[in-house]
């Protein structure tokens, strides 16, 4: 199914062009036909060659009605504009393109109606040059008349070619139906309409209305029973539960929690672009910027919803939106915001659904600065970086996509990491990390760990006897919300020991030792897994004895006799091997750690024993 909505000033003939292309009155109230204009929503349906079936949403066009008509077209990608060829360009024509545009609608057709009655060429230049500034500016313009059936066949191959040019939906995405009807049927219970513009619903679904849940007991679209839609589609929902008898127009059904409800919104504002025509719609410009940025209070629309808003400007086109209600937002929505008084409109992106509050002097000016390069684009890495330290959940919430498995690390180049969770001494160049879900930016990771040496630098001098601070203690006091992360942060001339975070070279080891050690990680910084040989260990002084000391104090790894790594070594093959494919041989192993059989076959039976890998009948291993 493809769905298009209608737009256009009041009797301006949208309705009877729609009742021509599908054969169905798009009006259905009495009080409609009496007065001649469409004062709610109307829905019909046809199928046209080579493209199936369309359903068109048809709105009204009075001035008076202009929540309403936002509250169809605001899900809907594609829109038939129409104007009138024996009408000058009127207000609600220009107030419309003013909100197609600022929601960023680019696909559309527009239809000069009423052309028996006039010669539509003067009105199609002003069509033309009416939108040539805005987003609807590759439209075609077609003639017609409902009356007489003239253009109408023009009219159905634009139409054809605008949903041909149509992106194909995401079909597997998460739920949002904004809902714009909600009514009771007799036997049945509760009724809500809406246009899904991505994901699909199926008959016995659980949908969510905010924290209430409601079940999909039947499904209609197009007029018949069905037991899945998918998107773009128009859709009936009976729905029984909690949540049902909260819905109304403006709500939405949402795929339980796969969305971040919010009452606070950094977005971009877009200026009102002026039009050529603005001036005639009556005595004021409906979209030219006489007010540069939107009163304290507006109404923010989007999808159907109507929510008073309060705004607050962070610099330049940035700024900070206060809702009266929490709404599912993502990065990269596209709204409108209005003034109800002076009925200009702006434009907005949404760049962040979860800001941070602006709690000290100068926040909101850094906040500004921090948002410039965000134009509502999903980048994994640079959504890190901007919050410092932020949970994979929240992110997939927002909007971000999150393609990297659970205990990955991100790193400021972008690339995939391995468990980062499971590195007790991650090189001191490893910029980010994310365990338990959690995500650290680059920024906020060197920080950690400076602070990690200086906090236990400072409990070492104060406390000579007790060197070294636990996992917990370090997470409490650096703001961490998990010792895993701590653990996944520790910096290089560190070691974890007992769930204890010390020195690499205790104080235990003899200096001549000590050095040694320092030697063997000096060695294998480049190649942690080239193992030294029994003559390097020989010229280091490292026999068996010193060895033996080194391992019970943590500065080095001794996983055979005569073959030592570095501290964490094993925890480091883990975070390698989870980059081959499952399961693995020794030598597929030992050929992406860049080491000898000498190295791997002790190191691989090692990881064995600490139950990080598991051996299998065939002799492969896999990772737990």
């Amino acid at each position: 199914m493809h769905v298009i909505a209608t737009a256009g000033h009041v009797d301006h003939g949208k309705s009877s062009l729609v009742k021509e292309l599908t054969g169905q009155d798009p009006d259905r109230l009495a009080e409609e036909h009496r007065r001649g204009l469409s004062i709610e929503l109307g829905y019909c349906w046809t199928s046209l060659d080579h493209v199936g079936d369309v359903a068109f949403v048809d709105v009204p066009g009075h001035e008076r009605f202009i929540a309403t008509m936002l509250s169809g077209v605001g899900p809907v990608p594609a829109v038939l504009f129409v104007v009138a060829a024996d009408d000058p360009w009127m207000p609600q024509a220009a107030e419309h393109l003013a909100a197609l545009d600022a929601l960023g609608v680019a696909r559309g057709v527009v239809a000069v109606s009423r052309s028996d009655l006039a010669d539509p060429a003067a009105a199609r230049e002003r069509a033309i040059t009416a939108i040539s500034g805005t987003t609807l500016h590759e439209a075609q313009v077609v003639c017609v008349s409902a009356r007489t059936g003239q253009g109408l066949s023009e009219l159905r191959e634009a139409l054809v070619d605008l949903i041909q040019s149509m992106p194909a939906p995401e079909r597997t995405a998460d739920v949002r139906l904004w809902v714009d009807r909600r009514f009771t049927l007799k036997g049945v219970g509760t009724v809500v309409t809406g246009t899904l513009p991505a994901g699909r619903i199926h008959v016995g679904d659980s949908l969510h209305v905010g924290t209430e849940t409601v079940r999909v007991r039947q499904l209609h679209a197009l007029g018949r029973p069905v037991e899945s839609v998918e998107s773009v589609a128009r859709v009936a929902l009976n729905v029984t539960g909690d949540g049902a008898m909260s819905l109304s127009r403006g709500g939405v059904l949402t795929t339980p929690g796969a969305w971040l409800f919010s009452d606070h919104v950094d977005v971009r504002l877009r200026p009102p672009s002026p039009q050529p025509l603005g001036a005639l719609a009556r005595d004021r410009d409906l979209t030219s910027p006489r007010a540069p940025t939107p009163p304290a209070e507006s109404m923010l629309h989007i999808g159907s919803a109507a929510v008073a808003t309060w705004c607050r400007p962070l610099g330049g086109d940035i700024f900070r939106l206060r809702l009266a209600r929490t709404l599912p937002l993502r990065i990269g929505d596209r709204a409108l915001l209005r003034d109800p008084g002076s009925r200009v409109v702006w434009g907005l992106t949404v760049l962040d659904p979860a800001p941070p509050p602006l709690t000290r002097r100068g926040a909101a000016v850094r906040r500004a600065a921090d948002l410039q390069s965000a134009y509502g684009v999903s980048d994994l890495e640079a959504e890190i970086e901007r919050r410092g330290l932020v949970h994979v959940s929240t992110l997939r919430r927002i909007g971000v996509r999150v393609d990297a498995p659970a205990n990955v690390a991100v790193r400021s180049d972008g690339a995939k990491g391995a468990p980062a969770a499971s590195v007790p001494n991650p090189s001191a160049g490893a910029p980010g990390a994310q365990t338990d879900g959690w995500l650290i930016g680059s920024r906020r990771a060197a920080e950690a760990r400076l602070d990690i040496t200086r906090l236990v630098d400072e409990h070492d001098s104060a406390s000579p006897l007790d060197p070294g601070l636990a996992l917990s203690v370090l997470a409490e006091r650096l703001r961490l919300p998990s010792a895993k992360l701590v653990l996944a942060l520790v910096p290089a001339g560190l070691t974890v020991t007992g769930g204890r975070v010390t020195r690499l070279t205790s104080s235990a080891l003899p200096p001549a030792v000590a050095r040694a050690v320092q030697s063997v990680h000096r060695d294998l910084i480049d190649e942690p897994f080239a193992a030294p040989t029994a003559d390097r260990l020989r010229d280091l002084g490292l026999d068996a004895k010193a060895i033996a000391a080194a391992a019970k104090v943590g500065a080095l790894l001794k996983i055979a006799d005569g073959i030592v790594l570095p501290p964490g070594a094993d925890l480091l093959a883990t975070r390698r091997l989870n980059e081959i494919k499952q399961p693995f041989t020794s030598s597929e192993a030992r050929v992406h750690l860049h080491t000898t059989r000498r190295v791997v076959l002790p190191l691989l039976e090692h990881l064995d024993r600490r139950g990080l890998t598991e051996r299998l009948p065939d002799d492969r291993r896999r990772l737990r």
